[in-house]
C-alpha cells in the first residue's frame, strides 16, 4: 500500500480557522470553482447532487448582516444573538452557503443525502486549506431559521442550510486544541 505521507500529514493536522480573522484576499472565480468541484467529489448515492452552492461575496455578506438585524429585531431575538450573528456575516468578505436540496428518491433515503451535503460542507473547508486559504464552517439561528434563511437566499421549501463556509486569508494560526482519545471511541470486532 502507497501511503502519501504529506496528504496524511495535512489530514493529521488540519484545522478551521475562526471566521472573525479570515481576511483579504479571498479566492478568485477560478480558485473557487476549482475548490467548490474539490468539494463535490463526495459519496453520493444515486448520483442525486442533493446539494448546491450559493457564493456571497462582500456586498451579498453585507445585505444578508442587515437583513439579520432587521429579522432579529422584529422576531425578538436576544440583541447579543443578532449582533453576533449580523457580525458574523458583516465581517466576512466571502461565504459560501452550501445548500442540501435533498431530491426524491426510492432508493437513497434523505438521511444519506444530508449526510453528503454535510460532507460537501467539510470537503469545501479541506479544500479551501489546501488551496493556502482559511476557512470555518458555520451554521447557528440563522441558518436554522427557515422562515429567515428560505427568503433571505432564494431557497425552495424543501431546502435548508448545511453549512456557511467562510473563505478568506488566515491572518494566523490558531492554536491547537484537545482532540478526541480515537481509541477510546474505536471497537474492533472479530
Amino acid at each position: 500500500m502507497n501511503t502519501d505521507p504529506a496528504v496524511m500529514a495535512f489530514f493529521q493536522t488540519r484545522r478551521s480557522r475562526p471566521a472573525k480573522l479570515l481576511g483579504l484576499p479571498v479566492p478568485d472565480d477560478h480558485t473557487l470553482m476549482a475548490m467548490l468541484t474539490a468539494a463535490s467529489r463526495v459519496p453520493d448515492h444515486g448520483k442525486l447532487e442533493p446539494w448546491r452552492f450559493i457564493v456571497l461575496q462582500q456586498a451579498g455578506c453585507a445585505r444578508i448582516a442587515q437583513m439579520i438585524a432587521e429579522y432579529g429585531k422584529a422576531q425578538g431575538i436576544d440583541d447579543d444573538k443578532i449582533a453576533k450573528a449580523s457580525a458574523t456575516f458583516a465581517q466576512a468578505h466571502m461565504v459560501v452557503a452550501v445548500v442540501a436540496s435533498p431530491k426524491p428518491s426510492d432508493k437513497v433515503p434523505q438521511i444519506e443525502q444530508t449526510l453528503t451535503a454535510g460532507a460537501v460542507c467539510l470537503g469545501l473547508v479541506n479544500a479551501a486549506l489546501a488551496s493556502g486559504f482559511g476557512a470555518n464552517w458555520l451554521t447557528g439561528w440563522v441558518a436554522h431559521d427557515p422562515a429567515f434563511i428560505t427568503p433571505a437566499l432564494g431557497l425552495q421549501p424543501d431546502e435548508w442550510i448545511a453549512g456557511f463556509i467562510h473563505l478568506g486569508t488566515a491572518s494566523s494560526a490558531p492554536p491547537e486544541r484537545p482532540r478526541p482519545d480515537v481509541a477510546a471511541l474505536t471497537q474492533f470486532i472479530d
